[in-house]
């Protein structure tokens, strides 16, 4: 049993340069300059996505011995987004491309090629005007419809991917079952990788390490269901089934080589990484990671080659990784050494003990991800780039973990961001609230919306209110239907609690956040007016009965019967909680400033949530600037979009936060 306890990693800060202009907002919000960096399965490769002028990208890729020697395999335009890329053999690529145009979560292309740009394929569309080609009896050549998504890939050297096909019902925008398929990336031959009947409602599917599906998870009336299939059987049987979020046991994870299963399960009342003994169908006695405080949040680094587990990248506080193989832990030792206060995290491609060159993603709380490339030879560094290569490290603030009491005796947990620099007395702050609400918020890692925050002066508060996941059962549980109760209480409770930490000036605090977060700064300034000083919110829920009954809304029906009444309450038996915990039923109440914006294309929380409150705040407060996106949906894809909009946020907070009356 491998336990860990949270620690924060410190870099240290240059004074000189804490004072220096703060950069402007298209350093924090431009599209990154690197992402979506991929080892090739030997290693003889790295693949990534640069940033070009004008809102485009290319897909290239690198020699790792000579990262100098480039070949760009595409050019994305302006309209168009890569989302994925994924190495299919060492000499084949696929990659997942976003139409900017249509902003609902939908609409990507699958597409494929060799590494040298050649023999370019493409494999799903994503219009869904776009109808297969007939081609006689045999229609399986074809454009896959846009029904079919990529799943992954095929870890024998082939040119096959992984696809699942989705089936929706007549009620949801949301699929509620899929199959998987096996799909050739250049003939574009289409075959199921399962024959025989499967479970019904079959959703999120679980291969082994030779991408054999064996575990499919379901959800149907409330129930949370697992089945499982020994390998080569065609029989599925269940594992476990339970109320969702009452009473499951464990959540399938991954597969070793020796044909065990991971799982997540309770243990002391945080979720730890056991092994599931499949013959015996019980869970190991020990767990083999657990992390006292907080839920297990750990992906798994599988040597493909030999089907083994070599270790567990894992998030506690910080991120660090946890080595079973002892050549891939001194290979840490290693980089630790040479990048000294960063979390630096390993990655290899299929064969990572005969890799030559390993990939390094070196990040802190001030410092964006750089990639670098590791040869293990001569324990040479060769940096690929900065994902933010405009921010200087020295010029932002120092994040640390805490916990406070809350007014109930809660232990809340909260990351805080302090400006660079000493401070003269208490800082103006901004409460940062995250959406959700139901996941976990923050990480010890460059966070660019806090950091543009702190580069202005700020002190960035982010707790972690009950109702977030990540910190327990009972701490999730507390924040059932209690959106505008104590999960609200938990926000005021942290100004106050940076306020006696002599951090916050308690008559300059502002809260801020969007979906969820933006619900909480509008109840926020409601509930606290004595608290909160203005408001920033974005894409936030206004109406909690509307969230039952839009009729724009992507809320499936599963949701809207089940773990939405579980979480957020039920709209008849609770309507009088619904009413006085609605912003827009209290709208009058709200006096304070106010900066709204909202994506006119917007699904999850429709653009009628942001009208309706506005027409309600605005009859009694002058001080309501409201900002519509027409190209945007549940956040902002765009990139002049996310600049222009975090440019009024300086200029609104610049106003009403740190100079304002």
């Amino acid at each position: 049993m491998t336990r860990f306890r949270f620690f924060s990693l410190l870099l240290g800060c240059a004074a000189g340069l804490a004072h220096a202009a703060a950069p402007d907002a298209a350093a924090f919000f431009r599209d990154p300059q690197i992402s979506h960096v991929q080892m090739s399965p030997k290693g003889g490769y790295v693949a990534m996505v640069n940033a070009l002028p004008n809102g485009e990208a290319a897909l290239a890729v690198r020699d790792s011995s000579d990262p100098k020697k480039v070949n760009v395999v595409i050019r994305s335009t302006a309209n168009e987004r890569i989302t994925a890329v994924h190495w299919i053999n060492e000499n084949r690529i696929g990659f997942t491309v976003k139409n900017l145009r249509v902003e609902f979560d939908g609409n990507y292309d699958e597409m494929a090629a060799d590494r040298d740009g050649d023999n370019l394929v493409h494999l799903i569309s994503g219009n869904w005007q776009h109808q297969a080609q007939s081609l006689g009896s045999n229609i399986k050549s074809s454009v896959l419809t846009a029904d079919y998504a990529y799943y992954g890939v095929a870890h024998d050297g082939s040119d096959d991917i992984l696809v699942e096909k989705y089936s929706w019902n007549n009620l949801d925008m949301a699929p509620d079952h899929s199959r998987l398929y096996r799909l050739n990336t250049r003939s574009r031959q289409l075959r199921p990788v399962l024959e025989g009947p499967q479970p019904e409602a079959a959703l999120t599917w679980l291969t082994d390490s030779r991408d054999v599906p064996r575990i499919v998870r379901s959800r149907a009336k409330g129930r949370c269901i697992v089945s499982y299939r020994q390998d080569g059987d065609t029989a599925w049987s269940e594992l476990e089934n339970g109320t969702c979020y009452e009473n499951v046991r464990f959540t399938p994870l991954f597969f070793d080589g020796d044909d065990t299963l991971y799982v997540a399960a309770p243990y002391k009342g945080y979720s730890a990484l056991f092994r599931y003994d499949l013959k015996a169908r019980k869970l190991a006695s020990e767990p083999l990671v657990d992390a006292p405080g907080f839920d297990y949040a750990g992906a798994p680094e599988i040597d493909h080659a030999t089907h083994r587990l070599l270790g567990i990248h894992l998030q506690t506080d910080a991120g660090a990784s946890f080595w079973f193989n002892p050549q891939m832990k001194a290979d840490q030792a290693r980089v630790d050494a040479l990048l000294p206060g960063r979390s630096n995290t390993l990655h290899c491609g299929q064969d990572c003990l005969n890799a030559p060159v390993l990939l390094v993603a070196s990040a802190s709380d001030r410092q964006p991800t750089e990639y670098i490339l590791y040869q293990r030879a001569g324990g040479k560094l060769s940096s690929l780039g900065s994902a933010y290569p405009d921010i200087d490290a020295r010029q932002m603030g120092l994040r640390d973990f805490h916990r406070y009491t809350a007014r109930d005796g809660r232990q809340i947990p909260v990351y805080v961001t302090q400006p660079a620099g000493k401070a003269d007395g208490p800082r103006p702050a901004v409460v940062l609230v995250h959406g959700g609400p139901s996941v976990r918020g923050g990480y010890w890692e460059w966070d660019q919306e806090a950091q543009f925050l702190a580069a202005r002066g700020y002190l960035v508060i982010q707790p972690e209110f009950r109702g977030s996941t990540g910190y327990g059962i009972d701490h999730f549980r507390a924040g059932w239907k209690q959106w505008g109760g104590t999960m609200q209480d938990d926000l005021a409770d942290a100004a106050q609690w940076a306020v006696k930490q002599g951090w916050a000036d308690p008559r300059r605090i502002a809260i801020m956040g969007a979906s969820y977060g933006g619900y909480a700064t509008l109840m926020g300034l409601i509930k606290n007016p004595d608290t909160f000083r203005c408001g920033v919110e974005w894409a936030g829920v206004t109406d909690l009965h509307l969230m039952f009954t839009s009729a724009q809304s992507d809320a499936s029906q599963e949701s809207l019967h089940y773990s939405m009444r579980t979480l957020i309450g039920d709209p008849d038996k609770d309507a009088q909680l619904f009413s006085r915990n609605s912003p827009a039923e209290r709208a009058a109440e709200l006096k304070q400033p106010l900066l709204m914006a909202h994506g006119a294309q917007d699904r999850r929380v429709p653009l009628e949530h942001a009208d309706r409150f506005l027409n309600a705040v605005k009859a009694g407060n002058p001080h309501v600037e409201s900002i519509v996106y027409p190209e945007e949906g549940h956040g902002w894809r765009h990139e002049d979009d996310r600049i222009d909009f975090w440019n009024k946020v300086d200029a609104f907070l610049d106003r009403y936060l740190k100079h304002g009356a």
